[in-house]
């Protein structure tokens, strides 16, 4: 109990934490970069290759083969060490950059980015089990928090930065770029991991084929789901079908009692999904309403986001500081506030014509609401966890996240389409938003306490 105030004095930054901090932290920011940035260049690299008919699937792809990456990457810890996960997962990264960007057709690319996913997906669970095995509890908070931060200089710089590069280089570089700059930020936390005991003392032992068998079920729904608006009239039914796969492929990669909001940690899996799903379902319309009702050139909506991400990146050292005090109740109380005060403010903007300023300024409130409850989340998860189950659950909190994010996804465009060119399309996305931010509040004030400011977990 001695050792825990000198640890917060010190920090993540400290001698013997610094280079793996800065390391995955550097990888956070550089999948974050090319994540914002890839949105912003894949008109042009969809034109150059004449690929208008996959330029859904080169998205949807990256997210759907995530969930694999997720769950392989999560077993193969709980078997053991963390760094030849990590490593995989960061070389399936690289890979799947490399080869679309140096892609000569759209099938190339969407195949890079497909490979891509395996490795985005397995870098953020080996990247929470190093968290998890290197850092002392009292500290996961403030690591967290930096990780929250480092989306923040990507959702400023990202967008404008690729346009730059494509303009006066070439959209290859976007891909080619951050390959090259991954290796030397993997570099950082490899050289430190390399020389620490990252092995569980009883590894699981439980068989892995069925949980992959679930998650590549779970990706093809999801990907599946990501293309139910090209069916027409039946695209209702697929989105049913889909979501009902999604459903049942999932249920084995989650904790038990997930779906039903049971107390502890299936409740906070389940609040992940359902905020992730309420702000980044949403968050794509706010640029479109920008752009489509005040006239704002698609430069200028996207620097739109940027308080949202400020005020993420601020609320996210709160909680790092003071989330203990907080409380989670408390936190889940102010974060869905926050977040469901933002939808409100984005409905009556695209329902009463509010001057812009009201929309971007209110969207904030959203950034912040989220930059309390996520890594919150996260570190009540760890928390939860034994080391041998560490993998488990960070791989179905981040497919909580994926899940949640692309079924609101789906549901909120085919919505949108259906009220395309009336004046409650928008307002209609904007809804479904805050109802999903409200129903947030029922595993939100179940998550209880897995005495995660002292660091003793319980499963």
């Amino acid at each position: 109990m001695s050792a825990a105030p000198v640890e917060s004095e010190t920090g993540v930054w400290q001698s013997k934490y610094v280079w793996v901090t800065v390391g995955a932290v550097a990888l956070i920011f550089l999948a974050a970069m090319q994540s914002l940035a890839v949105t912003t260049v894949m008109p042009v690299v969809s034109a150059d290759l004449d690929g208008d008919a996959l330029y859904a699937v080169a998205f949807a792809g990256t997210l759907a083969t995530s969930v694999i990456g997720m769950v392989a990457v999560g077993a193969w810890c709980d078997r053991g060490g963390v760094l030849a996960p990590l490593t995989t997962a960061v070389v399936l990264f690289i890979v799947g950059l490399v080869i679309a960007g140096l892609a000569t057709s759209m099938p190339v690319l969407v195949a890079g980015r497909l490979v891509q996913g395996l490795g985005t997906g397995g870098q953020t669970v080996a990247l929470y089990v190093v968290v998890a095995r290197v850092y002392p509890p009292v500290l996961h908070g403030r690591v967290f928090a930096a990780f929250s931060a480092a989306w923040v200089v990507p959702s400023l710089i990202g967008p404008f930065l690729a346009g730059a590069v494509t303009e006066f280089l070439h959209w290859r570089w976007v891909f080619l770029g951050v390959a090259a700059l991954t290796v030397v930020a993997f570099a950082m936390v490899v050289l430190r991991l390399y020389r620490l005991p990252l092995h569980t003392d009883e590894p699981a032992t439980g068989r892995i084929g069925p949980r992959m068998a679930c998650a590549i079920a779970v990706a093809v729904g999801a990907l599946a789901l990501s293309l139910a608006g090209e069916v027409g009239v039946f695209a209702w039914a697929a989105v049913a079908a889909s979501a009902l796969v999604i459903g049942l492929a999932a249920r084995p990669l989650l904790p038990r009692g997930t779906l039903l909001a049971r107390p502890g940690l299936p409740s906070v899996v389940l609040m992940r999904g359902l905020i992730a799903g309420a702000l980044f379902g949403a968050e794509i319309y706010v640029p479109y309403l920008l752009i489509d009702h005040y006239g704002f050139s698609p430069t200028w909506a996207g620097l739109g986001l940027t308080a949202a991400a400020l005020a993420w990146a601020a609320a996210a050292d709160v909680q790092g500081r003071f989330g203990d005090r907080l409380g989670n109740a408390r936190i889940t109380l102010l974060g869905t506030s926050l977040l469901v005060t933002s939808t409100l403010i984005a409905v009556a903007t695209a329902l009463l014509g509010l001057h812009a300023a009201i929309l971007i300024a209110g969207w904030a409130f959203a950034g912040a609401g989220m930059g309390l409850m996520y890594p919150r989340l996260t570190v009540l998860t760890l928390a939860y966890s034994t080391p041998q189950n560490q993998g488990f659950n960070s791989s179905a909190l981040s497919i909580s996240d994926s899940i949640g994010a692309a079924t609101s996804i789906a549901v909120m465009g085919i919505v949108f389409t259906a009220l395309a060119g009336t004046d409650a399309a928008f307002p209609a996305v904007f809804a479904i938003a805050t109802g999903l931010a409200l129903l947030a509040l029922v595993p939100g004030l179940r998550l209880g306490h897995a005495h995660e400011e002292s660091g003793t977990a319980r499963s």
